[in-house]
């Protein structure tokens, strides 16, 4: 059945114990990242929130077609680990993916041209919202299929290693995608062969429209599932982005070092429902609650402020970010569609429509 026919309204486990936050840990204030880092984390964990809520206007306007799976809410992981990389490193993500995109360094016009299927967009206009892809930027790619982009995350970190580049990979992937075969034969295939990779699970607790603890026998579906293929157990505050980052550099210094590949998983929250079809209104209001009060945003600007940055100056940031957003949006709207020439290229390696035997 297709999701984006299903009524998602007809699910109800709001009766359900809500699933409630830990408590900010004010501890995280004392790690040790420079002032100006945390400032540049700050104006990225806006940059990811306005641009997603700019692409929920648009597709209230009917500016982008097809679905779209945002990442309100979530922005922390991203942030984290995109400050933790370094540039020639490798993200691959999967259809949720526009923070990750920008997070590494593509700028908004190119991909919100995308999301309006303008052929000035990142993929011409092609890639839609779900296959976002900068092989420049280290961006490999945005997949629809669930887990499947493990195993091919697998590849580009086994290349680094043959190569010898130094390059760490950092695969992303949804709680629900624990409960599929690729994930299991990546983890394994990964630790035999002590590849260069971290696999991040963006535990937002929900599987689509479905709790994960209704379909998963243990708590945390990647963390506790780690010690089979021999990997520490991990799990980070997916909300807190000092957290996320200072996890992300450790474990990202161990695969480049040698010392093979880890698995996390990022407790976090979406704030809306699994795709633009959904409204999300089968989780409980208690649990929504608490989680829209762990909002990483507001959590940030509450840090910063604690260690002496005036509001005024993160005033100035949110107001900057809105006016590129603002740039980025009219870019979009002015832009042309793809020429129909455009309509075989890119379709095989070679760029054009012949099939290759």
């Amino acid at each position: 059945m297709s999701t984006e026919t299903f009524d998602p309204q007809l699910l109800d486990y709001s009766n359900r114990p809500p699933r409630l936050p830990s408590p900010p840990n004010e501890a995280n204030d004392r790690i040790d990242i420079p002032l100006d880092q945390r400032m540049r984390m700050y104006e990225l964990q806006q940059e990811l929130r306005q641009f997603e809520k700019r692409a929920y206007d648009l597709f209230m306007q009917n500016l982008v077609k097809g679905t779209s799976h945002l990442s309100l809410g979530m922005e922390a992981v991203a942030t984290g680990f995109a400050m933790a990389m370094r540039r020639d490193d490798y993200t691959f993500a999967t259809y949720r993916g526009h923070a990750h995109t920008l997070a590494r360094g593509v700028p908004m016009g190119p991909v919100m041209a995308e999301l309006l299927g303008r052929g000035t967009g990142l993929l011409g206009g092609k890639g839609g919202s779900m296959h976002l892809t900068s092989v420049e930027h280290g961006m490999m790619g945005s997949y629809a299929i669930i887990g499947a982009h493990l195993c091919i995350a697998n590849g580009a970190a086994w290349s680094a290693q043959m190569r010898g580049s130094d390059q760490v990979t950092v695969a992303f992937f949804g709680d629900g995608t624990t409960n599929i075969g690729a994930f299991h034969e990546a983890i394994n295939f990964a630790a035999i062969w002590k590849l260069p990779i971290v696999f991040v699970c963006e535990n937002n607790l929900y599987m689509e429209y479905t709790p994960i603890d209704l379909v998963t026998p243990v708590e945390h579906p990647a963390a506790d599932r780690a010690a089979a293929y021999g990997l520490e157990r991990i799990v980070v505050d997916g909300n807190d982005a000092d957290e996320v980052y200072d996890t992300a550099r450790r474990l990202i210094e161990k695969a480049r070092s040698g010392g093979g590949p880890s698995l996390v998983e990022a407790v976090t929250y979406r704030h809306g429902g699994h795709s633009r079809a959904d409204p999300g209104k089968y989780r409980p209001k208690e649990e929504v609650d608490a989680w829209l009060q762990r909002d990483p945003l507001t959590l940030y600007h509450q840090r910063l402020l604690r260690l002496g940055v005036p509001e005024i100056e993160l005033t100035k940031i949110a107001q900057d970010v809105a006016r590129r957003v603002d740039e980025a949006t009219e870019f979009a709207k002015s832009s042309p569609p793809p020429d129909p020439e455009s309509l075989m290229t890119d379709v095989w390696a070679d760029g054009g429509s012949s099939w290759r035997r």
